[in-house]
């Protein structure tokens, strides 16, 4: 996968948004078309860093990780950043191999790492990030939910709801109009604050909280 353009190009104010998912890495440079908001790597986890990530949740009760990562020394800071914690090779080679797509992708010298275990929604309500592009990968449990731009009402965001659930606020028509990423998919989500992006951003959210089904979250983010 090559480094696509320059981030802050100039669009136009057509707000037509969609999403794209492929099996195929190369589906994540589209994130730099006008009209994508989301662009999904539907990528299956291997049987070692599955292995590893279950032993991860079997050996630590609580991980909540941030940390810098410097693309020159990735796999070193992501050793360092999780010392502490039972993570094994593969899973920290997997996520080393995160780290260096998005910061080739946008060609960052540094990312924003954080890795969560969760055992409630973190993000239960529908929202929006007010970042460029945030990276969302789920390890374990399930995937974040989105609605595509074209389904909702974005009046209803936030305080738009007036107190009310997402599913009674006319933030979205019709239940069928979540859709879910599968355990194991990548995904770019465009912010708020990518150039051109305003009032444009994914909506999305945690899924619903499951007993027993804890989620391990990765999120990467731009430092600026």
């Amino acid at each position: 996968m090559q480094a696509a353009t320059a981030l802050t190009k100039d669009v136009s104010d057509d707000l037509i948004r969609h999403s794209v998912c492929s099996d195929d890495i190369n589906v994540l440079t589209r994130i730099y078309e006008q009209n994508v908001n989301i662009a999904i790597w539907q990528r299956q986890l291997s049987a070692a860093v599955i292995a590893d990530v279950e032993n991860l949740l079997e050996t630590t009760s609580s991980l909540n990780k941030s940390a810098f990562i410097h693309a020159k020394t990735i796999n070193e800071d992501i050793r360092d950043a999780l010392t502490l914690h039972n993570a094994g090779d593969a899973f920290i080679d997997y996520t080393a191999e995160l780290v260096d797509i998005f910061c080739t992708l946008f060609e960052l010298d540094e990312v924003g790492f954080r890795l969560r275990i969760l055992d409630a929604p973190m993000c239960p309500r529908f929202h929006v990030d007010h970042v460029p592009c945030r990276l969302v990968t789920t390890f374990a449990g399930k995937g974040t939910q989105w609605l595509e731009h074209d389904k909702v009402n974005r009046d209803k965001l936030g305080h738009g709801s007036k107190g009310l659930e997402d599913g009674v606020s006319g933030l979205y028509a019709q239940r069928t109009d979540i859709k879910s990423m599968n355990t194991g998919d990548v995904a770019l989500l465009k912010g708020e604050t990518w150039m051109g992006n305003d009032l444009a951003g994914v909506v999305h959210r945690s899924p619903a909280y499951e007993a027993k089904q804890n989620r391990l979250l990765l999120t990467l983010d731009f430092l600026n």
